[in-house]
This record gives structure tokens, sequence and C-alpha cells, in this order.
């Protein structure tokens, strides 16, 4: 069998720390042109070591899942759009939380 790549999406990531902040700005570039933007923060405790790069990685991950939510929803109107009318959303549990942490990191970036 031959697998065939149709597509590419590009990810660009940005980080900025303030105190114990790591803000994360994530941004997707679909094949249709489409870009959606995600965001995410990581708060560490004043007690913990500075470690840079786990904050990164926790705002960085929760920016993707925000951009995640986002193709979730896209997928569903475009499913809606298809079959003439409303279906079930497409649900994520972990999804579900990670959205109320996105929209407080956009409030604040």
């Amino acid at each position: 069998m031959q697998t065939h790549t149709l597509v590419g999406w590009h990810v660009e990531m940005e980080f900025t720390e303030d105190g114990n902040r790591t803000r994360a700005a994530a941004l997707l570039r679909l094949g249709d042109g489409t870009e959606c933007r995600g965001h995410g923060r990581a708060d560490r405790h004043p007690t913990d070591p500075e470690q840079l790069r786990v904050g990164e990685e926790i705002a960085g991950a929760r920016a993707l899942m925000d951009i995640a939510g986002q193709l979730m929803d896209k997928a569903h109107t475009e499913i809606d759009e298809i079959v003439g009318h409303p279906t079930h959303p497409l649900r994520w549990a972990a999804l579900d939380d990670s959205r109320d942490e996105a929209r407080r990191a956009r409030r604040e970036w």
C-alpha cells in the first residue's frame, strides 16, 4: 500500500515569561488557507524549581489543545453542511477543561 501526503500543516509557537507565568501563542496554518490561533498558560508555584522548558511545554500543550478544539468545531460545522442538518457535536472530554483555560489565557495575552 502506498501512502501520499496531500497537505501539510504549519505551526508557529511563541512564548513569553513573566515571573512565575509562561504564556504560549500558537498559530496553525491549514492547507485550505485557514488560520487557527490558540493560547495557553502555565503558572509555576513559587516553591517549585525554575524550569523554563517545563512551563513552555505545559503552556504550549494548552495552546495546541485550544487549536484542537477549534479544529473539532470546524470539522463539526463542515459535517453539518455536508449532511444538511445539525449533528451531535464532536466531543473530547479533555478538551472542555482546556478550552476554559485557553479562554483565560486569551484574555491575558
